[in-house]
């Protein structure tokens, strides 16, 4: 074999065979991304306990029936569906496992949507890296935008991604996805005196939740959401006073709550025409 002949026969075998690293993959157009992650999107159709009507984000991961969202999205949900870009809709029974502080949740679909499931990069992506997200914002479902990641912050003891992508009300737990594709975090709230400035719950924090537990349907969820003798904990076991009716009950139970709450920090949760603002501060 001649030696030209020989350095082209190495060329080749290097250029097929040789598998190159995860982060050296190729970026993919943001055309081919779309198409890739788009199945294991969903827009979640959300009653509440109250019988009002609102528009979240989902993507499917984990397995091929669980959906991970923001908790918030579903915290006071009578009903959930899930409806896919193909147009099929789907019952979500309820939650498998939530974490009330990092703003996660679990849910368990009726069925298995085979061949749809994202996938997770569990790597912290760089600052200045680019990423999308697909969602629901303002009720225009599958729409995608694009950004960067502007700082990785932390918030409430652990980080997140700030991002520059237009984020809006109803992109509330939308895939944030790199540019190989692959599921970075969830989108989960925006700041709302500044102009694209949001945040997300990255990957790595799906590993606190569970997809063992025992299903909660939203009934089950609801009767323990009102009931007197339970305490709200989160998963740092810091308590989460929420300002709905499904759980505070009234005004009096809620200054009561915060009076019994001294020392410790404590996180509000506001919820109004679609907009979630989180504070945290500690009671003197």
């Amino acid at each position: 074999m001649s030696l030209k002949l020989h350095q082209a026969f190495w060329l080749v075998f290097l250029t097929t065979f040789v598998v190159v690293p995860v982060g050296l993959r190729a970026a993919l157009t943001p055309e081919k991304l779309y198409q890739r992650v788009l199945p294991s999107v969903m827009m979640l159709e959300v009653e509440n306990q109250r019988g009002e009507r609102f528009i979240g984000s989902a993507v499917l991961a984990l397995t091929d029936n669980v959906a991970v969202t923001t908790w918030h999205v579903v915290d006071d949900a009578r009903s959930v569906w899930a409806v896919f870009a193909d147009g099929q809709r789907v019952k979500v029974l309820g939650c498998i496992d939530h974490d009330n502080w990092h703003d996660l949740a679990l849910l368990k679909l009726e069925k298995s949507m085979l061949h749809r499931r994202a996938t997770l990069c569990r790597e912290m992506e760089p600052v200045a890296a680019r990423a999308y997200v697909i969602g629901t914002p303002k009720g225009y479902g599958f729409s995608i935008s694009d950004g960067l990641i502007s700082q990785i912050r932390s918030v409430d003891g652990f980080l997140e991604y700030q991002l520059s992508c237009p984020i809006s009300p109803g992109n509330s737990g939308s895939p944030i996805i790199n540019q190989r594709g692959e599921v970075i975090g969830v989108a989960a709230w925006t700041k709302a005196d500044a102009q694209n400035v949001s945040f997300a719950i990255p990957t790595q924090e799906f590993s606190r939740l569970s997809v063992s537990k025992p299903l909660m349907t939203w009934e089950q969820l609801a009767l323990i959401a009102r009931s007197p003798s339970t305490t709200m904990l989160t998963a740092s076991h810091q308590p989460v006073v929420q300002a709905s009716d499904a759980s505070m009950g009234d005004y009096s139970a809620f200054i009561k709550r915060l009076n019994e709450s001294g020392g410790k920090s404590v996180k509000i949760i506001f919820q109004e025409e679609g907009r979630t603002n989180i504070y945290s501060f500690t009671i003197k």
